[in-house]
């Protein structure tokens, strides 16, 4: 999205909305049905085409679009892939900058670590995450026990979970010695829930350490845990190009490429609930 070509042409009104972030795209549809939106001083219609000429207002205000954020963060433990969390946990937003309404594109558990995406375009991330676009992620994992040649095939085919059978995968036994355990590098390019523990648990080995390296060719790089930055005009490019999103031929619409790692404000405290 070119940074003057907001909304492009033939763009949705309830899209432009949430690219503005004003609201979910759900929610935008309803701000539209309860006639809270205009284009143009004429109330707007559910399922209207707006482009870059339209003025659009909500509530009589005029939305501009915010600045796109796509950010990297090496996610630590202990840290809650959400929001807000209702338990008063640290979230993977505390450290972030709160200028815009940012979320995260996809979760890790509390104890998982690595590359965790976290933007405000909300059609990014949906293609992201969509199951249809087969994003690929790779992990490292530690399992208790010694894998066999064996159970890497079966986890190579596929296995069976709670929720049907997993999708092939790439697994390699790691050279990385550990007592008791195995390290795991498993490229998947499917996003159930806690797919890594429960297909090693299915063939019987506990994951007790678990770190996701790369999502849809993003690495954290350098980054410690709880560190942050701006991902680069050729990463987002890369991105659209895995989440099937148009890559325009102009500059992309960001305004952080090129700020400088971030490290947490503070180290993170349990807050009261």
């Amino acid at each position: 999205m070119s940074e003057h070509r907001w909304p492009e042409p033939g763009t949705r009104i309830h899209r432009a909305l949430a690219q503005a972030g004003v609201a979910s795209r759900r929610a935008a549809e309803v701000l539209v049905a309860e006639g809270r939106v205009s284009v143009n001083d004429t109330t707007a219609l559910t399922g209207q085409s707006v482009g870059p000429g339209d003025v659009i207002r909500v509530d009589g205000r005029m939305v501009a679009p915010e600045p796109l954020r796509v950010l990297v963060l090496n996610k630590p433990a202990g840290v809650v892939s959400t929001a807000r969390d209702p338990e008063g946990r640290p979230t993977v937003l505390d450290a972030l900058p709160r200028d815009v309404r940012l979320y995260p594109i996809g979760r890790l558990d509390i104890d998982t670590t690595g590359v965790l995406l976290i933007t405000n375009d909300g059609d990014l991330a949906n293609r992201l995450m969509h199951p249809r676009g087969k994003v690929p992620k790779i992990y490292e994992a530690l399992v208790d026990g010694r894998v066999s040649a064996e159970t890497v095939r079966r986890l190579r085919r596929g296995v069976e979970i709670e929720d049907g059978m997993t999708l092939p995968a790439r697994v390699e036994i790691m050279d990385r010695m550990h007592p008791g355990g195995t390290w795991l590098r498993i490229e998947l390019t499917e996003g159930r829930n806690r797919i890594v523990k429960r297909m090693c648990l299915a063939v019987g080995h506990r994951v007790s350490r678990l770190r996701r390296i790369r999502f849809a060719g993003i690495e954290v790089g350098g980054l410690r845990p709880g560190e942050w930055r701006a991902i680069t005009p050729d990463e987002l490019r890369q991105l659209r190009k895995v989440g099937g999103v148009d890559v325009p031929d102009g500059p992309l619409f960001t305004d952080t490429v090129d700020e400088p790692i971030r490290r947490p404000r503070s180290p993170h405290k349990r807050r009261a609930i």
